[in-house]
């Protein structure tokens, strides 16, 4: 596997290593030792899957809270998915940053998201699968979730929601949930403000020409 970290600390991007002969190829898609070698939680307890029939369906943005805390590897296994990340560490340099991965079924990439993440998707084709690989149980005491529209990240989605459950439409706002927010020093990423409070998102991916 190929392991690129990404601009938010922790976060990595996962590509195949193929070998490739007359037959296809052959690619590894998951080692604990190459996770281990690279810091990252190895722990499986978990694996789901989530089936959306209609392009421009979002899940998000969800996390659980400490100790049960999970790491997720993130992939898509038909269609593809703007997959977004948000750092909710509050000791982290990026607390409130956003990063976005677009994930293929043809590519065949993963993402990894830490502990102490928020995490959603919009669905970019019909008929879409996403597979995840969770480091901790379910518990739905711990279960939390941010609403995809929240003034405080202002995430950019490349298209309409479509389709939304009841629970992702009606999170309530992140800094009246959580109090005051912490400021984020600049390093070079786009950055925007509103009256309240700052924030930075790291760069857009680069989008399919169809999907822009």
């Amino acid at each position: 596997m190929i392991f690129h970290p990404a601009q938010l600390s922790g976060v990595f991007e996962i590509d195949l290593e193929r070998h490739i002969d007359e037959r296809g190829f052959f690619a590894r898609s998951w080692c604990q030792k190459e996770f281990e070698s690279h810091q990252l939680n190895p722990r499986t307890v978990q694996c789901n899957i989530s089936f959306n029939p209609r392009k421009g369906t979002l899940r998000g943005m969800h996390y659980q809270a400490h100790p049960y805390a999970e790491a997720k590897v993130v992939r898509c296994t038909r269609g593809s998915i703007y997959d977004v990340l948000v750092d909710l560490r509050p000791d982290s340099p990026t607390f409130k940053e956003w990063i976005a991965v677009v994930l293929t079924a043809e590519k065949r990439n993963m993402v990894y998201v830490p502990e102490g993440f928020a995490h959603g998707f919009l669905t970019l084709e019909d008929n879409t699968e996403v597979f995840y690989q969770m480091s901790e149980f379910y518990s739905a005491e711990s279960a939390r979730g941010l609403r995809w529209n929240d003034p405080t990240f202002q995430i950019f989605w490349p298209e309409e929601v479509e389709v939304i459950s009841e629970r992702d439409r009606n999170y309530p706002n992140f800094e009246e949930s959580s109090g005051p927010a912490r400021g984020n020093r600049s390093n070079g990423y786009r950055e925007n403000r509103t009256a309240d409070a700052p924030f930075r998102r790291a760069p857009l991916p680069n989008l399919p020409e169809h999907h822009r």
